[in-house]
């Protein structure tokens, strides 16, 4: 379940503001990703290789890339302009291919939120390497939790 979908009025709270002044969060901040653009149906997450990401083979392990699948997809969808409100989701199904070695540099993930209602919406998106080359694609499901664009206080 990813929950990094606190809007930038919250961060001071509930996590840390990363470089660009978006929000990181748990999981997320333990890996080292951030958040470098967050808009309407997009999401760009971006983390820097460390040994600590690397395999046994000394490429970045496949979990590392689907979890930076899994939030920039999983954004794309979640983002709110309204001060206050929060959308948090959950994932439903995700689907990575890998498609070729990640070494170092910074990774870059972009998610789209491609269709879907209001509760259900569906995403994509791919990681790059600092080249700009493709590294793996991923698409998935994520649910919308009901009540979450309550202001935070606020009964549901």
């Amino acid at each position: 379940m990813i929950d990094n979908s606190l809007p930038m009025a919250e961060a001071a709270s509930a996590g840390q503001e990363g470089e660009e002044g978006l929000v990181q969060m748990g999981f997320q901040r333990l890996l080292g990703m951030r958040v470098t653009e967050w808009s309407e149906n997009r999401a760009v997450v971006e983390l820097t290789v460390g040994d600590q990401h690397l395999n046994r083979s000394g490429i970045v392990h496949g979990g590392v890339l689907t979890s930076l699948l899994d939030t920039a997809l999983s954004l794309s969808g979640l983002h709110c302009s309204v001060p206050g409100n929060i959308r948090k989701g959950m994932t439903l199904s995700l689907t990575t291919t890998f498609v070729a070695a990640a070494r170092g540099g910074v990774l870059r993930a972009v998610g789209n939120r491609r269709g879907g209602g209001k509760a259900t919406f569906m995403a994509n998106g791919e990681v790059l390497d600092a080249t700009g080359a493709l590294v793996a694609i991923g698409e998935g499901t994520f649910r919308i939790r009901s009540a979450s664009q309550t202001p935070e206080g606020e009964p549901a």
